[in-house]
């Protein structure tokens, strides 16, 4: 059985997927059907950008979710999607609507207008520049918690990445006291995030309300794929348990460690990344050595996949 997984924020670069976009009709409808729903010229964000706009969160957010359907849409016009025994879904933090688009619980008309909403909720999360996210280097997560109980930090573990990173968020002099104190217990290194808020911590509780009254809106269809959500770490078919798990998403950690061993849990043998970069198969090597794993991020890596599962 296999597994996709789907990007989130920090994997976004200039150009990406322009080459799914010159080849294949589908990439171009696909790009066409988010920018007609949501009313931005997200191609010209991704493919000409001179101001850095990919960056800015209300604009990153729809270009990696638009990317990433580019790329799936493409996948499944080119190959027989059902020869790849596709079993669950996931991503990581935005990359959970990516997730839930492909596994159809959410069109991607809605999906690209909720992904427009919260883009915006979450960069105007907080005052502008008063927090952030820092990635810990050489702890694992039970440790960073403890750390920070033991000495009554004001921050929050956001996302369990790996064995040996973990990200912070909070108040930035909360997150500089916190550096040091960590420091201090073993960890190797710190790099500050270029987000614009601090994510997945209780500070995005009131962007969290906002969003979850959207998400009443849009109805929520029971999956094709089993959904590993980032909230529960657990999988399910169920459209309310998905809906609620999503509801609590912004302001609470991403289990990704958890999610990973979930998977290996359930005997899953292939995982297909699909989207730009490839950041999470770098992470679930860290996690475990049990899977598979392939990265669809070129037009390249397609033809490579399509090549390996034609030749089996």
């Amino acid at each position: 059985m296999t597994a996709l997984l789907f990007p989130g924020q920090g994997s976004q670069y200039i150009g990406m997927t322009k080459d799914f976009h010159d080849e294949f009709a589908i990439a171009r409808e696909t790009f066409e059907k988010i920018e007609n729903s949501v009313k931005i010229n997200l191609r010209d964000i991704i493919f000409n950008n001179e101001s850095e706009l990919i960056n800015i969160t209300k604009y990153t957010q729809l270009a990696i979710y638009s990317s990433s359907m580019c790329i799936f849409n493409v996948l499944q016009n080119e190959i027989d999607i059902d020869k790849l025994f596709i079993k669950y879904s996931l991503g990581h933090s935005l990359g959970e609507y990516s997730a839930l688009t492909v596994s159809n619980v959410i069109s991607i008309e809605d999906c690209s207008n909720l992904l427009k909403k919260r883009g915006e909720l979450m960069q105007n999360a907080f005052k502008e520049n008063m927090s952030g996210m820092v990635a810990i280097i050489g702890l694992n997560c039970t440790k960073v918690e403890k750390i920070i109980t033991d000495n009554k930090l004001k921050v929050e573990v956001a996302n369990d990445n790996s064995p040996m990173q973990v990200v912070i968020s909070g108040i930035k002099e909360d997150l500089l006291k916190a550096e040091n104190v960590i420091m201090k217990n073993g960890a190797k290194k710190f790099v500050h995030l270029n987000v614009s808020s601090a994510f997945h911590s209780k500070l995005m509780k009131n962007a969290e309300e906002k969003m979850k009254s959207l998400l009443n809106k849009v109805n929520f269809q029971n999956p094709s794929y089993y959904i590993i959500s980032n909230f529960s770490a657990k999988e399910t078919k169920d459209s309310k348990i998905i809906y609620s798990n999503l509801s609590k998403q912004m302001s609470n950690k991403v289990r990704w460690v958890e999610s990973i061993e979930c998977l290996e849990n359930l005997n899953e043998s292939e995982i297909i990344e699909i989207g730009p970069g490839n950041v999470l198969s770098g992470l679930i090597r860290r996690i475990s050595n049990k899977f598979t794993l392939f990265n669809i991020n070129s037009v390249e890596d397609l033809y490579n996949f399509v090549k390996e599962v034609k030749n089996e």
